[in-house]
């Protein structure tokens, strides 16, 4: 093993932005800094004057829990895959020298925000924001979590109204294929 250049890791994070690291997607969706004073009202920390360790930002922590949702993380895994995935500490804004929170320090911030009753708010904002950019994120196994785009609903606002009353909308008589649509067959039934 060589001693590392000086545009190695550039070039690593070259290629996994290549590959499709959808992180980078994720990154430029969402201003997680307009997350931060939601996160200070629901942590109101002391001002520090009692001394020890300064608390990490929480907007980092708040980062690392989305990670921890979107890729079904325990809090263990999500401190091991933070150290181990470039495409995760790229997201994060950590690099090799940084400190890592750690799976407790990960478990009491969640805690905390939820005990502050702001974790679902935050959640749903986060979500809210995909979906203004027209987005969904999909949780899943660390191997197939993805950012992928929302479908698009084709239908007018008369059409939903119809549809939701319990009508078939009247522009659609002149569709059949609408009205053949069939949400209950399976792929194998097709």
């Amino acid at each position: 093993m060589g001693q590392p250049g000086f545009f190695d890791l550039d070039e690593r994070y070259q290629r996994l932005s290549e590959s499709g690291d959808p992180l980078v997607k994720l990154a430029a969706l969402i201003d997680f800094e307009a997350f931060r004073s939601k996160l200070a009202t629901a942590l109101k920390r002391s001002d520090g004057s009692k001394g020890g360790r300064p608390p990490y930002d929480p907007v980092l922590m708040f980062e690392i829990l989305v990670l921890q949702t979107l890729y079904t993380l325990s809090d263990d895994a999500t401190e091991f895959q933070i150290r181990d995935r470039l495409s995760f500490m790229r997201f994060l804004g950590l690099g090799f020298e940084d400190a890592v929170p750690d799976a407790k320090t990960v478990w009491l911030f969640r805690e905390y925000l939820t005990r502050a009753g702001a974790i679902d708010e935050l959640f749903a904002a986060f979500d809210a924001w995909l979906k203004g950019k027209g987005y969904l994120a999909m949780s899943g196994q660390i191997i197939d979590a993805s950012i992928i785009a929302a479908p698009r609903q084709r239908n007018t606002d008369a059409e939903k109204a119809d549809l939701k009353e319990g009508r078939i909308p009247e522009a659609w008589a002149a569709k059949p294929k609408k009205l053949a649509r069939d949400e209950t067959a399976t792929p194998a039934g097709r």
